[in-house]
């Protein structure tokens, strides 16, 4: 079963690396990935060389089908985070480029 990577994990691998104090690691975590919300949040696009690059993406307004009924519902429109994996991501991970 593959392993969940948690906030706690990254600390702790931070920790492991640099030798900072843990409190000083969760903080750089949390601050890092508070700014990547909030730039998305904005409209912003974030863009981390060599692992990918998030968007926020309008979805429209559309009908939608419950498999296990076959019921027709509208599905809401809506903002969806958008991520986009690096060539080099990809290809650490086994994946075609394309």
């Amino acid at each position: 079963m593959p392993r969940t990577i948690t906030r706690l994990n990254l600390v702790n691998a931070l920790h492991n690396e640099t030798g900072l104090a843990a409190t000083d690691c969760a903080d750089l975590v949390e601050s890092v990935l508070n700014r990547m919300s909030d730039s998305l949040a904005n409209g912003e696009q974030v863009k981390i060389s060599s692992f990918a690059t998030f968007s926020v993406r309008h979805k429209k307004e559309r009908v939608g089908r419950n498999p296990k009924t076959g019921k027709e519902a509208m599905i809401s429109a809506r903002n969806v985070v958008d991520f986009k994996a690096s060539q080099v991501l990809k290809k650490s991970v086994g994946q075609a480029e394309d």
